[in-house]
């Protein structure tokens, strides 16, 4: 049983010291054990449609394991939606009003306490000197009682119009979202959790995890889904994994990409660390496709990263150097999918700016949705002459065949235990709602 929240301190931020940029890694990291209990019952929660808006989308919509824990598209499409992966399309009845804007993030390892930026901004990081031990976006409505920072990523998709929280009349949840209702009594977040409070199978099993008789808040939903995110995705079984923990040699393609990737290619200085990333930001000259990343009252089509959240010029289009686990199947890649192949988004990086010119936009792995524009940005020279300049990467000359050797290195990233998840999709879930298979 749960003994209260685990406060966000310096002893949760301190992590394992991480190799020089471009070297291998040599402290592995320490993963914090579960509660069997908060995993099982994170495990219904994450599958279940309830906690949308229209108890339509669930979290494992855009974060399937079928798609290593992504959707197989560029950029998704959340309410208004039916159906899983590439097969997703906009229902006529209840069309999106827009696209996800950025590429869905996969789910391994976060659960490592090196994860403490959450998000292809960084918008969401642990923070002591914080009362909420978090930095958000979200300041002025945020509350005590996140475990983690993982825990405390799950607040956004479901105050996302776009993404759980529906059309502005739809629901309970949309209308208190679109009137800036979150997190006090009557938001969005208390009538979520008062929708699972009232099913008596979650109440028991939140019994079992934090104590009978006790309220059931939002934070407690996100604190068991963490839970599960953090055992079911736990990747470190990989044939990397084991070069690394007993000097066991992959086969000689990955052995041959391995000493690229940490060498002549430079790919290590910011894909470092047991999980290749550096949790740092930079600017490689991603194309961008899509709606682009704005406030509620900007039409704009682009996508500034991580200078929405400091505010700093110097941080225009930096996004979160992506870890790299299972990467081999988690495309499209770049922040918004930009690319459907592994190597497609490592050619790209051996050149940004050229490859920002040739780019084509039919790679793009995007669902039909009437009356959108998903590439206006591709037919300004003004914003794609921005977005060049900001690259911070030089050019690589690497042969095809030591392009083919990097992709075998990153395939040899690959843990099937954790792509085939340890507990699995549920068949069903205590709402009675649809579960994706």
């Amino acid at each position: 049983m749960r003994q209260g929240p685990i406060l966000l301190s310096a002893a949760f931020l301190a992590i394992a010291a991480a190799a020089p940029a471009g070297e291998l890694p040599r402290d592995l990291a320490a993963f914090p054990q579960q509660d069997m209990d908060e995993v099982r019952l994170g495990r219904l929660l994450f599958y279940d449609p309830i906690l949308s808006g229209g108890q339509g989308v669930a979290c494992a919509t855009c974060h399937h394991p079928r798609f290593a824990t992504s959707d197989g598209l560029s950029l998704g499409l959340g309410d208004g939606a039916t159906g899983l992966g590439p097969e997703r399309h906009a229902d006529p009845a209840n069309m999106p009003e827009e696209r996800v804007p950025r590429n869905a993030t996969a789910l391994f390892n976060l659960g490592a306490p090196q994860f403490t930026r959450m998000f292809h901004d960084g918008r969401l990081e642990a923070d002591p000197s914080r009362p909420s031990g978090l930095r958000t976006p979200l300041e002025d409505d945020m509350v005590t009682g996140f475990d983690s920072v993982l825990s405390a990523q799950a607040m956004f998709p479901v105050l996302s119009p776009d993404e759980m929280a529906g059309h502005y009349a739809e629901s309970d949840v949309s209308k208190a979202v679109r009137q800036g209702f979150l997190t006090g009594d009557g938001g969005a977040w208390d009538i979520i959790a008062s929708r699972v409070a009232a099913i008596p199978e979650y109440r028991a099993a939140f019994d079992r995890a934090i104590g009978p008789d006790r309220p059931i808040h939002f934070t407690d939903i996100a604190n068991m889904i963490a839970a599960f995110i953090a055992f079911e995705w736990r990747a470190d079984e990989s044939p990397f994994d084991r070069y690394l923990r007993d000097g066991t040699p992959m086969d000689a393609a990955a052995m041959a990409g391995m000493e690229l990737f940490y060498g002549k290619a430079g790919c290590g200085d910011c894909h470092s660390g047991q999980f290749q990333t550096d949790h740092d930001f930079h600017a490689i000259a991603m194309p961008q496709i899509g709606p682009g990343k704005k406030g509620r009252f900007e039409s704009h089509f682009r996508d500034l990263g991580r200078l929405r959240v400091t505010g700093d010029d110097a941080d225009a289009y930096r996004f979160r150097t992506p870890p790299l686990r299972n990467v081999a199947l988690t495309a499209p890649y770049g922040h918004d999918g930009a690319y459907a192949t592994l190597e497609g988004v490592v050619r790209h990086h051996l050149d940004p700016v050229a490859a920002l010119r040739r780019y084509d936009p039919s790679q793009a792995v995007l669902p039909e949705l009437a009356g959108h524009d998903d590439f206006p940005v591709l037919a300004d020279p003004e914003e794609l002459a921005r977005i060049a300049a900001a690259n911070e990467l030089e050019p690589v000359a690497l042969s095809d065949a030591e392009v083919a050797q990097i992709v075998a290195f990153l395939e040899a990233l690959t843990d099937p235990v954790s792509i085939e998840g340890r507990l699995g999709v549920p068949e069903r879930v205590p709402s009675g709602l649809p579960v994706d298979q």
